[in-house]
């Protein structure tokens, strides 16, 4: 394990992130679980995709 996680992990312990940066960081994951979860079962749109092979 890398020196530098531990040291966040203990600047963190005395130091803990307020209520509101907390929510902040949950609101963002669950965003990106539910962007995967509906390109899971929708797909990806047809728009977005490249169409055909980009010229060298």
């Amino acid at each position: 394990m890398n020196l530098t996680w531990l040291l966040r992990m203990a600047k963190w312990a005395r130091h803990p992130p307020s209520p509101k940066r907390v929510k902040l960081v949950l609101i963002v994951v669950a965003l990106c679980f539910a962007i995967w979860g509906a390109e899971l079962m929708w797909g990806w749109p047809e728009a977005l995709n490249v169409n055909g092979k980009l010229r060298p």
